[in-house]
């Protein structure tokens, strides 16, 4: 399974970035999925978390009401759209895919499979 991710950047406070990720060489449908971030310094944290259904998701307190994740079965793509950005969302942010939604919220660590990071960066 090999994960890509994109639309990362640059955004003032108060502003919107939308996140993608494309999953191939895999069954899109048989995995959970999630969004994690890592700011320096700091250890891997779980965002948000959509199960293989999509119709259970997860959220970290800080991003409640400001994040949504989502997901395209069709186009074995999940997202996350962010709005009202601070500066303490910066940070670089992963995708990863594994079997149990759950478990990926609760133990990052664990995810089985992961795209390369995207750069946030979140001006004051």
């Amino acid at each position: 399974v090999q994960l890509q991710a994109s639309g990362g950047g640059l955004v003032q406070a108060g502003g919107s970035l939308r996140l993608s990720c494309v999953v191939s060489k895999g069954t899109f449908a048989n995995y959970a999925m999630g969004w994690f971030r890592q700011a320096p310094g700091k250890e891997r944290e779980s965002v948000a978390v959509v199960s293989r259904s999509g119709s259970i998701t997860y959220y970290t307190d800080s991003v409640k009401g400001r994040f949504t994740i989502s997901r395209e079965n069709a186009k074995d793509a999940v997202y996350l759209q962010m709005n009202d950005l601070r500066p303490e969302d910066t940070a670089v942010y992963y995708c990863g895919a594994d079997l149990d939604a759950w478990t990926m919220r609760n133990s990052p660590e664990t995810v089985k499979f992961w795209g390369q990071g995207t750069q946030v960066t979140v001006s004051s």
